[in-house]
């Protein structure tokens, strides 16, 4: 039985301005989502987890490629288009192409530019309500992301509100419940968040994603801010979650260990790219880009001698890879595991396999 596709991201593109340099935060990053999985999304920081995230529930305007919720898009960037049209109008300058060739070129890419920015604007006439009760994110800063005026019942309760909600008893007894499911009391909602703990404030962060009752939650390192002992804590409650409520989970975090844990799948970015997407089982045991490799043995193991003796991979991009003939592609090793290489590294990953499956 064929999986159904929830979020589709193709060659997404978020590129800020620097000044006069313009900051390729995430450059053609693609992946599906599939119904009540959880994907994780995992990557030092500064690599453009955060971003991917933050673009996909459009806290900002994308520049390029579109993301598909439901088979709907919801971004849509014009960049990629407007490239072209520009390359396009270089190269018959330089006599590359003819007129005719040209004319095609601009009239297909302005039929592109036309159609995205319709989606867009039909996603802004209707506030993406519906989506924005379909889509939810829990932020990684717990004490950032809550409003130090506003009682935990008004920030739990704030999105039925908006959603137009307006009898209060309805509003009291569904945060109630929700405080309940999260691990909390009903004398919370009365309080504020500076008198919760970091774990505490992150479990009113959940409740107010869940209670809207999302298809889809991205998760954007809900944990790094945690004690160790917090993070399996709420590691377990977005488990629970997942499974009583039916979630599909994005989850953004930069600890392969605890990604494996959780996720069914997992992507790995680099430098505003994905270099390596496969199940968690076959990520950690047949890692095939340098930069997973490298991510993996930085895993601290709890076993002294172990430890003692574990050694590091240090990736460094100009000394792993040869692209001076030809430059990487998202390419399938095999069925379900996907690397960023060209075809000399495809053949030899896909002959490290072969040897070690034998």
């Amino acid at each position: 039985m064929e999986k159904e596709v929830l979020l589709s991201v193709q060659n997404l593109q978020q590129y800020f301005k620097m000044g006069k340099r313009e900051l390729k935060a995430v450059d053609n990053v693609s992946f599906d989502i599939y119904k009540g999985e959880v994907f994780g999304l995992v990557g030092e920081s500064g690599c453009g987890k955060t971003t991917t995230g933050r673009s996909i529930i459009r806290l900002y305007d994308i520049t390029g490629g579109s993301v598909y919720y439901k088979g709907q898009r919801i971004c849509a960037g014009t960049r990629s288009y407007k490239d072209a049209i520009k390359q396009a109008r270089k190269d018959f300058a330089e006599k590359k192409i003819s007129k005719e060739e040209l004319d095609k070129i601009v009239e297909t890419n302005r039929a592109e530019i036309k159609s995205a920015t319709a989606d867009h604007n039909k996603w802004n006439r209707t506030k993406g309500e519906n989506l924005t009760n379909e889509i939810q994110m829990i932020f990684q800063d717990p004490i950032a992301s809550l409003d130090p005026r506003m009682t935990v019942r008004d920030i739990i309760a704030e999105g039925l509100i908006i959603r137009g909600v307006k009898d209060k008893d309805f509003i009291d007894q569904q945060v109630y419940k929700i405080l309940e499911t999260v691990g909390l009391v009903q004398e919370h909602a009365s309080r504020y968040p500076h008198e919760f703990s970091g774990g505490q404030r992150q479990r009113i962060g959940i409740a107010r994603a869940v209670i809207m009752n999302p298809e889809l939650i991205i998760a954007d390192e809900p944990i790094s801010a945690l004690d160790v002992s917090i993070q399996a804590q709420v590691i377990n409650l977005l488990n629970d979650l997942s499974e009583k409520m039916g979630l599909t989970i994005m989850f953004i975090a930069h600890d392969l260990a605890v990604v494996k844990y959780f996720s069914n799948r997992i992507a790995v970015m680099y430098f505003g790219k994905i270099v390596e997407l496969a199940t968690s089982d076959e990520l950690f045991a047949h890692p095939f880009h340098p930069y997973t490799r490298s991510l993996l043995s930085a895993i601290p193991l709890p076993d002294p001698i172990t430890e003692k003796n574990r050694k590091r991979i240090v990736y460094n991009p100009m000394l792993d890879h040869n692209y001076s003939v030809e430059g990487p592609t998202m390419q399938e090793v095999y069925p379900g595991h996907f690397v960023n290489c060209n075809t000399e590294e495809l053949e030899r990953y896909r002959k490290e396999y072969l040897e070690a499956t034998k």
